[in-house]
């Protein structure tokens, strides 16, 4: 069987993660969406999302797909559903289009009237808007950790570190180092992938993940409910954030309730707000509505998009959206909406220099010997016109 992920309706909700990457790329727990549904299938999995995306994240068609939503976090109960389906039949619970097999190779042609209609009972975990990837991360946490360390056994825990709670509940993947920690994992696990690294001093609560070559650094203050994507710095404080990867907060700042994208740099003593002095539910710019909406939440911070970056000393205000490849300095709280392709602060924003734009990113894939292509080079352009063509 072939299995395809898209979209989904509420893409736009999930901007400006979503300008970047498939809905089914976006990580929350140990893994990305699509991760999930390749290890609990055993299957490799494409993706059918933006033409602007598609150079960089093909489909794969045959003569039998399956569509899945790709906003849906899969467990053993959906999956056994999917794979039952027919021809011609449509999965739903409610009036949510879960999966559809067909023969047809593009799934936008597809009319879901004429389909076999399969009502499904199953509750799972969806990320709807972009506030839900860090308020499920806690429970997409054990989740993963569950998938991922079955009938595995971990590697060795140096007696260095100080453990509170159950060392079973500890698993440390090949070529990790932990020493002079404190791990608490009495609210939940801690996975330590491949090659990565916490440095002496750090305290750790579960639920939490540190993905593959990812790093601690120093001291590190890391609350329940919180993933440090691969290949990515942090220190200082964070608390139920999700970082996506390939990115730094190497220093002493508070991060909470957040949400990082890849690519990204939060400058020395970066501070975000996650908390209403009236204690009000945040609202939160949603790209989709065009508007501010509530997000039902008392505790939000920021979303970043991918390629932003602040200075030293920069603060963000409570319920902060930031686009794409944005630069972000200056005293004072930041506006609670920054566009993609925008440089400067509080004081004033200006359009960046598309060009120069272009020049940072190439340099920030080349430390990790990347190169920042003609294809990430066409995303970068439609996102640009995006966002400037008004």
């Amino acid at each position: 069987m072939n299995y395809i992920l898209f979209d989904g309706p509420n893409r736009n909700k999930l901007l400006p993660l979503s300008f970047t990457r498939p809905v089914a790329d976006i990580r929350t727990g140990i893994l990305t969406i699509r991760e999930k549904w390749e290890n609990i299938l055993q299957s490799s999995i494409s993706f059918s999302t933006q033409d602007y995306l598609s150079k960089k994240f093909p489909k794969v068609v045959t003569n039998d797909n399956i569509f899945i939503d790709g906003s849906i976090i899969p467990n053993k109960e959906l999956v056994s559903q999917i794979k039952e389906l027919k021809p011609n039949q449509l999965l739903k619970k409610d009036d949510l289009e879960i999966a559809i097999r067909t023969y047809n190779a593009d799934f936008s042609d597809l009319n879901p009237d004429e389909f076999h209609i399969v009502e499904s009972n199953v509750d799972f975990l969806r990320i709807e808007n972009t506030w839900d990837i860090f308020r499920i991360n806690p429970q997409a946490i054990v989740d993963d950790f569950e998938l991922l360390t079955k009938n595995r056994n971990t590697e060795t825990i140096s007696s260095t570190n100080s453990i509170i709670g159950n060392p079973n509940s500890i698993f440390i993947e090949k070529g990790a180092v932990v020493e002079y920690a404190y791990l608490n994992t009495n609210d939940g696990p801690i996975y330590i992938g491949k090659d990565a690294e916490i440095m002496e001093g750090s305290k750790i609560r579960g639920p939490f993940a540190l993905c593959e070559h990812a790093t601690i650094k120093m001291d590190a203050k890391i609350y329940s409910g919180t993933t440090i994507g691969p290949h990515s710095k942090v220190g200082g404080e964070v608390s139920n954030s999700v970082i996506l990867g390939y990115s730094n907060k190497g220093h002493d700042g508070f991060l909470g309730n957040s949400v990082i994208g890849e690519w990204c740099n939060l400058g020395a003593d970066t501070n975000t707000s996650n908390l209403k002095n009236t204690y009000d539910f945040v609202r939160l710019w949603s790209y989709d509505a065009d508007t501010f909406v509530s997000t039902g939440l008392q505790f939000c911070g920021l979303i970043m998009g991918d390629h932003s970056k602040s200075g030293i000393n920069t603060m963000f205000n409570t319920g902060t959206v930031v686009g794409v490849s944005s630069n972000i300095y200056g005293s004072g709280f930041q506006r609670n909406f920054i566009p993609s392709f925008m440089w400067g602060g509080a004081s004033g924003l200006k359009q960046y220099n598309f060009k120069k734009s272009v020049e940072v990113a190439t340099a920030v894939y080349k430390r990790r010997s990347l190169d920042f292509d003609e294809v990430e080079i066409d995303i970068f352009t439609e996102i640009f016109n995006l966002s400037h063509s008004k």
